[in-house]
């Protein structure tokens, strides 16, 4: 018995340092990863949307592209959310009653789209309704993760983060191949209406997330009048002031503020190479296969290494793999004897793994740069900028694809963007001094920095910010080769 009681136990713990990251499987982190879980299943509707614009709605790569940018505007104004929600209680509470909402609208928003949206401009405004709905889950949980993240010791910095995005990831991967098999046999709608279903999750989750009411917690921590909310306001001034935040803030943002041509490949790989959606099921797959296969290289081997090194280096190689795109369209790739699917689902798979690897730094950056008392407000605030840059990033690609003349069926000039895109990607490298040299950078807070091999639980101010994530609304994200490559 006492022995079977020390195999449970360290089967318990095995579980708990492979599974979760060393993290505590409470019952509030559950709920936190389910939210997080319901953003990556979201992407069930991803090849839906693409479709549904590209075949029902008869709409251009450029308009496609356009039209990408103008329904991630809820995730450029997350501030005003999580203003919101740390200022303005409901029924004494900060997270729960903004969870139960954000799953109602979410439902609402696939429901319309299966049921009364016939015109471009409606499905603009029922999608946009979808990205409110994630963004302010989005808000919510990320709040609840920086409030753990900043009482993480140095050892465990980033696993947090890195459980978190897994899950996302994880749940990606869950309907990856459903989303093409759906189509396959469904129609658009009722993919949508399936959809609608998962947010609603949320809204059950919510309640199992730990939260004491405004009106019992301590004086310095309530935010139930507009007295505390103007403290909350100089705060932020306070902390964005800093070079140790704008500085960071201007270089990820030019480092995503670069042309994509991710609408352009959608049409691609669809009409001039007869991908069908159950392939592209096949692809997303993969990619999400990639994310998780990123999340764990950078928390089993890179989280000690510089910002800079991770930046400059993934940067430079994915725009040199990037590059490999140019066989594709040209069809080079056939004379090398590479069939077009076997092609693109490497140059895919390769691709979301350096993305990936990338982009899991700054979630800790930005995690543990925000103060305590506004930490839903300055990550959003951080985050709203790096989605400033990709509605940047479409229109600026809306625009190359209209100069080039690539339309649904037209894709002569493809290679040219393709070039343009990747080598634009190389222009923020030579500010890279504008990230912090070392992890040990002063906090915000105005803490003292501390030593990387410190286990103490000291805050550590680092710097910034983007989620690659967010590029579009996580029910819409495109990834690459299905519209290659983020």
């Amino acid at each position: 018995m006492l022995i079977s009681a020390s195999g449970l136990s360290k089967v318990k713990d095995s579980l708990k340092e492979k599974i979760f990251f060393g993290q505590e499987p409470s019952t509030e982190l559950i709920a936190i990863l389910t939210v997080y879980f319901v953003q990556g299943i979201l992407g069930l509707a991803r090849l839906a949307v693409s479709f549904f614009f590209k075949d029902e709605l008869g709409l251009s790569p450029a308009e496609v592209s356009s039209l990408l940018g103008i329904v991630a505007l809820p995730w450029i104004i997350k501030p005003v959310f999580g203003f919101v929600s740390d200022g303005l209680p409901i029924f004494g509470y900060r997270r729960r009653p903004y969870l139960v909402l954000s799953g109602i609208l979410g439902a609402i928003s696939w429901v319309s789209m299966a049921t009364v949206v016939h015109t471009p401009m409606a499905a603009v405004g029922a999608i946009a309704l979808g990205s409110l709905s994630v963004a302010v889950s989005d808000v919510i949980v990320d709040s609840l993760v920086v409030e753990r993240a900043r009482v993480e010791s140095q050892a465990d910095a980033g696993s947090l983060q890195s459980l978190c995005w897994g899950t996302s990831a994880f749940g990606g991967l869950i309907t990856a191949y459903f989303s093409g098999w759906l189509l396959e046999h469904f129609t658009t709608r009722t993919v949508f209406l399936i959809t609608a279903t998962f947010p609603l999750i949320v809204s059950f989750i919510a309640w199992f997330i730990t939260e004491v009411p405004v009106s019992k917690t301590d004086n310095s921590q309530a935010f139930a009048n507009w007295s505390s909310v103007n403290t909350q306001i100089k705060q932020l001034r306070q902390a964005i002031a800093q070079r140790t935040i704008w500085l960071p803030t201007a270089f990820i943002f030019l480092w995503q503020a670069t042309p994509t041509a991710d609408a352009a490949f959608f049409f691609f790989t669809t009409n001039e190479l007869g991908f069908e959606p159950e392939f592209l099921g096949r692809v997303r797959l993969v990619t999400s296969i990639a994310s998780l296969v990123g999340v764990w290289i950078f928390q089993r081997f890179l989280k000690g290494v510089s910002f800079r090194v991770i930046f400059g280096w993934s940067t430079l190689l994915s725009a040199v793999l990037g590059m490999s795109m140019l066989l594709l369209v040209t069809h080079t790739n056939r004379s090398l004897g590479i069939d077009d699917r076997w092609f693109s689902l490497g140059d895919s798979l390769v691709l979301t793994v350096m993305g990936q690897i990338a982009y899991m730094p700054v979630l800790v950056l930005a995690a543990r740069l925000c103060p305590p008392g506004v930490e839903a407000t300055l990550f959003a605030l951080l985050m709203s900028v790096s989605n400033l840059a990709s509605l940047a990033s479409y229109q600026m690609g809306a625009i190359l694809m209209r100069w080039f003349g690539i339309s649904q069926n037209n894709f002569d000039l493809l290679w040219l963007l393709v070039v343009i895109t990747n080598l634009s990607t190389l222009l923020p490298l030579p500010f890279l001094s504008w990230l912090p040299a070392k992890e040990e950078i002063t906090a915000a807070s105005g803490q003292p920095a501390i030593a990387p091999d410190a286990t103490n639980d000291k805050e550590i101010g680092q710097t910034l910010l983007p989620n690659l994530s967010e590029l579009v609304p996580s029910s819409l994200r495109q990834e690459p080769v299905e519209e290659p490559a983020e």
